[in-house]
């Protein structure tokens, strides 16, 4: 009963929240948010899943009950957590409290209700993660877009009912593409359950028959275009795109934190759940093609970067390659590719939300985060100017950061890979790493080398502020210097994967 507990202390301390008066909501919403926090942290160590909780493994802190009857079908509430998913679960409760921390100073008006929003989407997050029947999997899914709305469109920037109208459209139609997707699919199956372990093994088993005067074969394919078509969305793949930097600039700091950090990984998590494990046989005839997308998605993400005048946009743009980077991983379908792809989208959130916070000190201090408006702040902050140039360092790659040994993992199974020149798309996508080091190293040459210059004074960032960005940078190194801290709980789950898929190293 432990991920109900999550659950409910986290949904129970936004409504705790929702209800404080405003002069103590965000200490009392930093101090809830440790509970799932330390909740968490209890899980991973308790640990004892074994194998993929999708593929017949044993699933830790796992219930199974019945929900729902309808006509036929049976909705259970099934939940649990195997290697795949735990880490996803520490990544939300650790940036929810950094985030909430982090915002303090930022929010001025609402805060009871900024607060327990932030928290909301923590609980909507950890449902996500923890689901393992379709039904509570998409009511979480949909949960996660209302407060990301409100929060996006109530405290964001000056463009912030755009990006958020933005965002609520692209995510939702999304949402219904991959509903209707996955619906087919289930229609067409002798299975009577939404659990994704039944699905998965009808699938794979070959038992989609026809439906809606369509043959088998067809609503397989369909619904595996439809479901990659949802998840290439959230995950921001080129040319799906458009929503991310918008949202993520008009975003305040604290929720640009928990958008770059946490709710790009439904998507990609989603498709490892879905696409990569249900459909092996689909994945394999489209994996060079998939995997130009990923391609795309990097070079095109990395190069958009570098036209960027704003910092926060420059920073939102780079979430775009690091996701291309976690797609070319999980087509690869290898032991490497796979396992390497769910631990670069915990790194991912970790660097990622050093940038944006790092972002945000400079646009506190000085009143703005334009590159030609900004130099030299090095000096004036440079406790805050470590932190940014250790996180932009563990986002290029630097050795003993968990970006590192992201990467590594990532293009070690994609070399290895089985489909057509493997070996060159690899070698194509390793170059947006160059790229992705010029930009920023333009970030930091450009705001925090030169002679002083900015439109307000400057003083240096309050030891409260840099905390949340301290913790993670050290989470960085740790991962970086003991990758096996998650990697190896993530190898039983994705082992068990790759052995479906009939991938090698």
């Amino acid at each position: 009963m432990l991920i109900e507990a999550l659950l409910a202390v986290t949904f129970a301390s936004a409504f705790a929240v929702l209800l404080a008066p405003e002069k103590y909501a965000g200490r009392l919403a930093a101090a809830l948010s440790l509970l799932p926090l330390v909740g968490s942290l209890y899980a991973y160590a308790t640990f004892d899943a074994s194998g993929n909780a999708v593929l017949g493994g044993t699933p830790a802190f796992e219930t199974t009950a019945e929900w729902i009857q309808a006509g036929a079908y049976t909705i259970d509430w099934h939940v649990g957590l195997d290697g795949i998913s735990l880490p996803l679960v520490l990544l939300t409760t650790v940036l929810t409290t950094l985030a909430v921390v982090a915002a303090w100073g930022d929010v001025s008006e609402r805060k009871s209700l900024f607060y327990a929003l932030l928290l909301f989407t923590e609980a909507s997050l950890l449902g996500v993660f923890s689901a393992l029947d379709f039904f509570v999997w998409f009511v979480f899914w949909e949960f996660v877009l209302v407060p990301m709305y409100f929060l996006v469109s109530v405290y964001g920037g000056p463009r912030r009912r755009y990006a958020a109208i933005k965002f609520f459209v692209y995510t939702n139609v999304a949402s219904l593409v991959l509903f209707v997707g996955l619906m087919a699919l289930v229609v067409a199956t002798p299975v009577t359950s939404f659990e994704f372990g039944a699905i998965a093994a009808a699938v794979r088993a070959g038992e989609v028959g026809s439906a809606f005067g369509l043959a088998g074969s067809t609503i397989t394919a369909v619904a595996f275009l439809a479901l990659f078509f949802g998840f290439a969305v959230k995950s921001a793949f080129v040319p799906f795109h458009t929503w991310l930097p918008d949202a993520y600039t008009e975003a305040p700091t604290a929720v640009t934190v928990l958008l770059a950090g946490v709710v790009t990984k439904m998507g990609t998590y989603s498709l490892l759940r879905f696409n990569v494990t249900m459909f092996p046989d689909l994945l394999r005839e489209w994996a060079l093609p998939l995997a130009v997308v990923a391609v795309v998605t990097v070079l095109y993400g990395s190069l958009a970067a570098l036209a960027q005048r704003d910092a926060k946009r420059l920073v939102a743009y780079t979430s775009i390659p690091s996701m291309g980077f976690v797609l070319l991983g999980l087509v690869a379908t290898t032991s490497y590719g796979v396992a390497g792809a769910t631990f670069q989208m915990v790194s991912h959130g970790l660097l990622v939300s050093v940038l944006f916070l790092g972002v945000g000190y400079v646009e506190n201090e000085t009143g703005t985060r334009m590159l030609d408006k900004v130099s030299g702040l090095a000096d004036r902050m440079p406790v805050a100017a470590a932190v940014l140039v250790a996180g932009a360092f563990g986002y290029m790659g630097l050795p003993l950061m968990s970006g590192f040994a992201g990467e590594f993992f990532v293009f070690t199974g994609s070399f290895a890979a089985g489909y057509a020149n493997a070996p060159l798309v690899t070698a194509v996508a390793m170059f947006g790493i160059v790229v992705v080091a010029g930009y920023l190293l333009r970030l930091l040459q450009r705001v925090l080398m030169g002679p002083f210059e900015a439109p307000e004074s400057v003083s240096a960032v309050s030891r409260r502020d840099l905390a949340p960005a301290v913790v993670l940078v050290l989470l960085s190194i740790l991962l970086g210097v003991a990758p096996g801290t998650l990697m190896g709980m993530i190898q039983n789950a994705a082992g068990a994967l790759v052995g479906v898929l009939g991938g090698g190293l």
